[in-house]
């Protein structure tokens, strides 16, 4: 599996260990006029779930898949679904949606290249994930921070 991939399967690890910590602090913001943890697992596997409905399956050479989605809609939408849900429900559907996303990019050509939307560069499944890499990193680093300190 490349290094990426494996990048992106580890972050199932850090949120696994979510199940140990109290609720209460996983519904607390992390800070004020900030997300819970709940809810950046919440937004983090709705992105999973938008790519593997939208994008993975037109992962092809050449192809143009759409742009992606305005990210505050995306988002608000992502918050909204989660009505309902407890945080552990929550991890657990960020695991499983998150183990299906990687078991469908890994089936992508490794020389397919395609674009996103009106933009001109060429991305490969790789590349696109290394995107949601960076995007956990940042979310990792802010649950990371917020236990540290609670």
């Amino acid at each position: 599996m490349s290094k990426v991939f494996t990048e992106y399967r580890k972050t199932i690890d850090e949120v696994s260990k979510l199940k140990e910590a109290d609720e209460q602090i996983l519904i607390t913001p992390v800070k004020e006029n900030a997300w819970s943890i709940r809810e950046i697992i919440g937004h983090m596997y709705y992105w999973d779930d938008y790519n593997l409905q939208n994008m993975v399956s037109q992962m092809h050479h050449r192809a143009n898949l759409p742009a992606f989605p305005d990210h505050d809609a995306q988002n608000e939408k992502a918050i909204q679904s989660l009505e309902g849900q407890s945080v552990y429900q929550i991890v657990d559907l960020f695991i499983k949606r998150r183990e299906e996303f990687l078991d469908a990019v890994k089936k992508v050509d490794k020389q397919d290249r395609f674009t996103i939307g009106t933009g001109k560069r060429a991305f490969s499944a790789e590349s696109f994930v290394k995107i949601f890499v960076k995007h956990d990193a940042h979310h990792l680093k802010q649950i990371e921070n917020f236990l540290a300190v609670g």
